[in-house]
């Protein structure tokens, strides 16, 4: 499996932690990285800002075919028929998915050992359709990891068992019980009056991954539509990685 190319926001203090943040469909990871830094609290501060420590890690997709548009190839982690409806000729999506699945969990590997293999010092993140594919990748992942956070999500072959939603994509080591995902706290946002991922796909990804077990916070917003809530979403997950990731619940 070919590792993907990155972009890099580095630590500005001694690396402790690193986050893979994942863009959505038709991005880049070069812009999805300058809208990320743009991303600010009620104090003008971005993520970045407030962790320090961090290496923040931006991956880009694949070009891959679009069905729905013949001779197209698009920065996609996965195809899809219908970005509205994802169960509509959903097959689709499991060609790509497992490809960027496996991808992502080589680049965690890599990550991994940076942090002298500490699971619990890696999160994953993802917006819209890198959302999907960072689920499917904590269900897919061998050890606990720090946290993973969705953003304007959905979640793909939803309604099914956890061991039947890993047989979907058929990935090897995967581990046969379900320790790693329960252990995960999983924070998902999502804005109300989002006009591309509607509001029942956040909920369907937050009621997902609780059935499989999970640790979820969700939390949803008004306003904000496609996209990061500023400034209360950048607050809120900078407390929820303060409290689950960073362990500062006594601060």
């Amino acid at each position: 499996m070919a590792m993907l190319s990155t972009c890099i926001i580095p630590p500005t203090a001694p690396h402790t932690h690193t986050v893979i943040f994942l863009h959505g469909r038709g991005d880049s990871a070069k812009k999805f990285m300058s809208s990320f830094q743009e991303w600010r609290d009620s104090e003008s501060r971005s993520l970045a800002d407030l962790f320090p420590s961090v290496r923040w890690v931006f991956p880009q997709s694949e070009l891959r075919a679009a069905a729905k548009f013949p001779g197209a190839r698009m920065s996609q982690w996965f195809d899809t028929w219908n970005i509205a409806n994802l169960h509509e000729k959903q097959e689709l999506q499991i060609e790509g998915l497992k490809e960027s699945v496996s991808s992502i969990k080589v680049l965690l590997d890599t990550e991994v050992n940076r942090l002298d293999g500490q699971w619990e010092k890696v999160v994953l993140a993802g917006l819209s359709q890198g959302g999907a594919t960072v689920a499917h990748t904590l269900i897919n992942a061998p050890k606990a990891l720090g946290g993973i956070m969705v953003f304007s999500g959905r979640m793909p072959f939803p309604g099914r068992p956890l061991a039947e939603t890993r047989m979907v994509l058929g990935l090897t080591g995967v581990p046969d019980d379900d320790s790693a995902v329960r252990t995960t706290p999983v924070l998902v946002q999502h804005c109300a009056d989002d006009p591309l991922s509607r509001i029942q796909n956040g909920r369907e990804v937050r009621d997902s991954l609780s059935n499989f077990g999970c640790e979820v916070e969700w939390q949803e917003y008004p306003t904000g539509g496609h996209w990061f809530h500023s400034p209360g979403g950048v607050e809120d997950a900078a407390r929820w990685l303060r409290a689950h990731v960073f362990e500062e619940k006594h601060t």
